[in-house]
């Protein structure tokens, strides 16, 4: 049992990405349940799930909670040298963005975002929680942290659209330089289930401290991608 295993993790895997390679399980297709899928193969729902945990760490397919197993997306593109926002750069891709608010609120500012936004103890700032989608599908969970010195109000505008346009046409703020760090995560807790996937689901966490035309620190960007949902892809001019 124990050769026996393996081998049939490597069949099962072997087989469905010959299936989504050649289009007949489609990009989003939902994957037959699991008890269909371990008939099929005539092997254990453990062994299955194995497989399939090996298909989802390589992006092919994925899980949501409640709702099963499907195929991948293909990934959007992610450059950070490009000035864009989320919306702009999904729909430029041929895809359909969508921006939920989870929250907005004046609240105090940790110690790690007092530091990176360079402001004193005990300062309060504008947490602006959202979810995004691409083609329906939940893939990116976002904190911004803004200094409410630079954004008065701003609680009571739509902040389902681009914040950056936002900044334009209301405060006359646009974005200067801005300072990327990207590291693979686990999924904490609010994160996994506002994109409803299972805490320390793999992630790319990437956080922007963002500055504005005449150099001042505005705001901060903790994002939380699906492992799966983007590639970054950078060119580096001459």
């Amino acid at each position: 049992m124990r050769e026996e295993a393996p081998r049939a993790v490597t069949i099962i895997c072997r087989a469905l990405q010959e299936q989504i390679d050649r289009g007949l399980l489609p990009s989003g297709s939902k994957l037959p349940a699991e008890r269909r899928l371990s008939e099929l193969f005539d092997t254990t729902r453990i062994t299955l799930r194995e497989a399939l945990g090996q298909l989802e760490a390589q992006g092919l397919v994925y899980r949501e909670e409640r709702r099963g197993w499907f195929v991948s997306p293909t990934r959007v593109a992610y450059n950070p040298l490009v000035r864009t926002h989320f919306h702009a750069m999904v729909a430029e891709q041929g895809r359909v963005p969508a921006t939920e608010v989870l929250s907005a609120r004046l609240m105090p500012a940790s110690a790690q975002i007092c530091q990176v936004l360079e402001l004193p103890a005990l300062s309060s700032v504008y947490q602006v929680c959202r979810a995004r989608r691409i083609d329906g599908r939940l893939v990116l969970y976002v904190e911004h942290y803004l200094n409410p010195a630079y954004f008065p109000g701003i609680l009571d505008f739509d902040l389902t659209r681009s914040l950056t346009d936002l900044y334009a046409s209301e405060y006359g703020i646009h974005y200067g330089r801005v300072r990327f760090d990207m590291v693979p995560t686990a999924l904490h807790a609010e994160a996994a289930a506002s994109l409803k996937v299972a805490p320390g689901s793999p992630a790319l966490r990437i956080t922007r401290v963002n500055r504005d035309q005449h150099g001042r620190i505005i705001d901060c960007d903790l994002e939380f991608w699906r492992h799966d949902a983007i590639h970054v892809s950078v060119e580096v001019p001459e």
